[in-house]
């Protein structure tokens, strides 16, 4: 088992959490633990050291967005998705708000839902690197190994999918970075042209950076 990803399911739906569980062991990289409240998916993202969560925000003892808002608050800084049935926009900047790192609509097809776990995961593994663990420009500093940043040495209140989204830009100094390579690089699918979360978590970093538009 040594090596093997762990991922947390948490969803009331047995079916569908047995289903995923039984599709991840077929790729032979995942193991997983399952949950099927908020509850018991909070207490265990506290006490197991999962690689990944999938949280469903539909659960029935508590809001799977105020479950990841809990694991924040307790310094869990493990990657978040959130599965949704709400299909808009709104709906799922309120996941990513609460400190979740994605978010997959339902019904979904697995090969998706997988692409992201991938991407997520690979993002996390590229974050590693001694070397890599701390970028600085003027008064902004911004650490990957303890996924903080600092103004002005004060600290800077970033959702998880904000901080990602800044090191990535961070990590490409110089560059302009399209929708579509962000998408890619963050999410692992492509550009829909529709979806407007990048921008919303833009306009909300911005002017916690200090940056003038």
């Amino acid at each position: 088992m040594a090596g093997l990803k762990k991922i947390l399911l948490v969803d009331d739906e047995d079916d569908l959490r047995e289903a995923l569980a039984e599709q991840l062991a077929l790729h032979e990289e995942f193991r997983t633990v399952q949950a099927a409240t908020a509850t018991d998916g909070v207490r265990m993202g506290r006490e197991i050291r999962a690689d990944l969560i999938l949280l469903d925000v539909d659960l029935p003892d508590m809001d799977g967005r105020e479950a990841c808002r809990l694991l924040r608050k307790d310094g869990v800084s493990t990657p978040v998705i959130m599965l949704t049935a709400q299909s808009a926009d709104a709906d799922a900047i309120l996941g990513l708000d609460a400190g979740a790192n994605d978010y997959v609509t339902k019904p979904f097809r697995f090969a998706v839902l997988l692409a992201r776990i991938r991407a997520l995961l690979r993002r996390r593994e590229a974050e590693v690197p001694a070397s890599a663990k701390r970028l600085q420009f003027g008064p902004l500093v911004i650490d990957s190994a303890l996924r903080e940043a600092w103004l002005r040495e004060h600290q800077i209140e970033l959702t998880g999918a904000e901080f990602d989204l800044l090191w990535l830009l961070t990590s490409n100094p110089g560059r302009i970075l399209s929708r579509e390579e962000i998408f890619a690089q963050l999410r692992g699918i492509e550009y829909d042209g529709q979806d407007r979360s990048i921008d919303v978590r833009i306009s909300r970093i911005r002017p916690k950076i200090g940056d003038d538009p």
